[in-house]
């Protein structure tokens, strides 16, 4: 018996995000709307968006002993996030700067602090509570040492899923155990190098040949792609109106790993996973825009055709082409991919 349905193990920011009528380009200053500070980072918000929906979750991670880790662990507290092993101290709370353009596309400049020191020692501290989840996340803006250590302190059974963002070359060992190994096309390429391929298909399959027991493609308006020893299926999405894509990534990551803890088939799991990423595209923030159980069930209902149930064949916005996987890919107000 699992005392945690999802562990996530990794970072947790203050965003600081302004509205920009369109992104600076080099040696440029644009004027922007007034600053507004949310709780954000990878970690944090994959625990947030899988308490929501009603997973038992816990997070693993560093803070500053400031006011943004404050408001942090507020933010995880309120969501039902247990936080026991969330560390203070070391450095500043990390931030993420964030512009986000009228059509809901972003860029994000990430400072880690605090998350830089969240080491392998302190994976081993809480070796306890990563035999005692039965889905492990990680992400890559804490050390690969940290990620690696992870990877070895899996309980037996537990399920290990990893979104390679910010992306780089991985270990082999960390490939193995993935299942799934989560990726947009820009990290796809990152992790594939030169034998990335030009299309999905080929990504996935070449990313499968490097070891990970599943993988997923996030396809932006397409959907996504997944893929295993028993083949490729393709998930498609639905179009909505984005409002601000920021989280949106992290929000689908978080839904797909609960689901598969839940039994749930790869495909299945995805289904749900991109309508979780459709809902949060049309809010604003990134933990404030995910939405519970009973809003992603609405949703499908809402969908011609779909099934009313929160496991049926509907499908949302994932994250995008081009996009860091902590978000949505660019839509118009129309919510067209751009």
């Amino acid at each position: 018996m699992y005392d945690y349905d999802l562990l996530i193990v990794g970072s947790a920011n203050a965003d600081l995000v302004i509205g920009v009528e369109r992104r600076p380009g080099a040696g440029e200053t644009v004027l922007g709307s007034d600053l507004a500070v949310h709780p954000g980072g990878k970690g944090a918000n994959q625990a947030v968006a899988a308490a929501r929906l009603g997973a038992r979750t816990a997070l693993l991670a560093r803070v500053g002993d400031d006011a943004h880790g404050r408001l942090l662990l507020d933010s995880q507290r309120d969501a039902g996030v247990e936080t026991a092993s969330v560390l203070v101290g070391g450095a500043p709370t990390g931030v993420a700067l964030i512009t986000v353009d009228p059509s809901g596309d972003n860029s994000i400049v990430v400072s880690p602090g605090a998350n830089a020191r969240l080491t392998p020692a302190n994976v081993r501290a809480a070796a306890a509570l990563l035999t005692a989840s039965r889905v492990v996340s990680a992400q890559l803006e804490i050390p690969l040492e940290t990620v690696v250590e992870v990877v070895r302190s899996l309980g037996p059974g537990t399920r290990f899923v990893l979104n390679p963002s910010p992306p780089r070359e991985l270990p082999e060992e960390v490939l193995a155990a993935c299942d799934p190994l989560i990726v947009n096309e820009h990290e796809a390429r990152v992790v594939l190098g030169a034998d990335a391929g030009s299309t999905p298909a080929q990504w996935a399959e070449a990313l499968l040949a490097l070891g990970p027991r599943s993988v997923v493609v996030t396809l932006g308006e397409d959907g996504a792609l997944v893929a295993d020893a028993t083949g490729t299926t393709h998930v498609p999405s639905v179009k909505v109106h984005a409002v601000d894509t920021t989280g949106a990534g992290d929000a689908f990551t978080a839904a797909l790993a609960w689901r598969l803890g839940l039994g749930e088939s790869l495909a299945e799991a995805a289904r749900y996973a991109t309508r979780v990423g459709a809902l949060a595209v049309t809010r604003e923030g990134a933990q404030a825009s995910f939405p519970t159980a009973s809003e992603v069930a609405a949703l499908c209902c809402a969908i011609p055709g779909d099934a009313a149930s929160d496991s049926g064949s509907g499908a949302g916005r994932t994250p995008g082409r081009k996009g860091g996987s902590g978000t949505a890919p660019g839509a118009s107000p129309r919510g067209e991919s751009q």
